[in-house]
């Protein structure tokens, strides 16, 4: 295959710029922010689980502590009535009294009871309200942060989908410069999945696979006419020489 030695030399210029725009796709690929975002998306949704569950838990224990409530309300309301129904004298049967009172004594007991079971329920309430606070509070801070990163994350996306773009009208300048043909072979390598399509010879070695390459391949690539397309033999790439044919290696 014959081209320019020129346009071979702007295969170069337009490697660069396909180098650039792949480390902006590369940025956009491994911003820290997307992965950032994404363990806020996680946390985010656990706390709100947990939101739902300490309100849950906090509404229940508020409903027993009113029930609680209720009953040592009842308890004492009988508990008073009875000592009030002992102290009116109204009943004189020894055994009606004494049952009375045996009665008294257990609605004390049961008040008691009652009393002390409503005091515990309303510790473990104290305990769940202050479990929601905690839980809404983590909610809205988390919340507040993912929409930080959601915005800077956005904003970088953003910025390199403007420079890629740029970079991609760049190209396209570039590439209409250079002969269908010889652009077809380096967008093949391209795709083929050669980061480094096209390169020189630095020091006998290929700078596409940095393999070292042999004084009769050297030889041979700088022997070639200055419009000869040579490719490396151990990579196939693209070797671009200067414009004047390089002389062999003493001694080749």
């Amino acid at each position: 295959m014959k081209a320019d030695p020129y346009d071979q030399e702007k295969l170069l210029e337009l490697q660069a710029v396909d180098a650039a725009m792949d480390r902006a796709a590369h940025r956009a690929r491994t911003l820290p922010e997307r992965a950032r975002a994404v363990e806020l998306e996680r946390q985010l949704e656990h706390q709100r689980e947990r939101k739902v569950l300490a309100e849950t838990r906090a509404t229940d224990l508020g409903r027993a502590v009113a029930r609680a409530e209720n009953d040592v309300a009842s308890v004492r309301a009988r508990a008073e009535r009875d000592r009030q129904l002992l102290a009116s004298g109204t009943i004189t049967v020894a055994k009606h009294l004494a049952d009375m009172e045996h009665e008294v004594e257990s609605l004390g007991r049961r008040q008691a009871d009652l009393e002390e079971a409503e005091l515990e329920l309303m510790e473990e309430l104290e305990q769940a309200e202050a479990e929601k606070v905690e839980a809404a509070a983590a909610v809205q801070a988390t919340g507040e942060e993912l929409q930080r990163t959601v915005d800077e994350r956005d904003a970088q996306l953003a910025a390199l989908r403007q420079e890629h773009s740029e970079l991609s009208g760049e190209r396209a300048g570039m590439a209409s410069g250079i002969p269908t043909e010889l652009l077809a072979v380096y967008d093949r390598l391209r795709s083929g999945g050669a980061d480094v399509a096209v390169a020189r010879i630095s020091r006998d070695s290929c700078g596409a696979c940095r393999l070292q390459l042999s004084h009769a391949d050297v030889a041979s690539i700088n022997a070639a006419p200055p419009d000869e397309v040579v490719r490396c033999p151990e990579c196939s790439a693209i070797i671009v020489r200067s414009a004047k044919p390089s002389a062999a290696p003493a001694g080749a």
